[in-house]
């Protein structure tokens, strides 16, 4: 794995999103669906005003006590990091351990085009480790 490879190698581009009023229970199923940890929150003009983690569910919904009908709005990440996506993969694991992340957003040109987790980083070395098994 090229630390110095600009993120944009090892992001994903497939972004799954919800709007903000959609309820946290229908994010779960899309979760629970697509077999993923997080979600974009989108505005009816398919800009990014939010994310939303399993993490944030877990904080701010399931240890207050809501219930799983509030709107994803009340409980998404509004305030989002972002990183551009020419940025060194080592550079945004800096940021993503420093800042205590397990997902961060790629933008470019001003959009979000692609997100970064630490399951892209364990598949990525996976890869890398089964290709060097296999020259072996």
């Amino acid at each position: 794995m090229d630390m110095k490879a600009p993120i944009r190698v090892y992001m994903s581009r497939k972004l799954i999103g919800i709007r903000p009023d959609d309820t946290v229970k229908r994010a779960g199923e899309i979760m629970t669906e697509f077999d993923i940890g997080s979600l974009v929150v989108v505005d009816e003009n398919g800009d990014v005003v939010g994310f939303l983690t399993k993490g944030d569910i877990i904080r701010r919904l399931v240890v207050p006590g809501l219930p799983n009908t509030t709107p994803v709005r009340e409980i998404m990440t509004k305030n989002l990091v972002t990183v551009p996506a020419e940025t060194p993969l080592q550079d945004v694991l800096d940021v993503m351990a420093k800042k205590g992340l397990k997902h961060i957003l790629i933008e470019e040109n001003g959009k979000i085009v692609g997100i970064f987790s630490i399951t892209d980083l364990l598949e990525a070395s996976r890869r890398k480790l089964e290709t060097a098994i296999a020259t072996e």
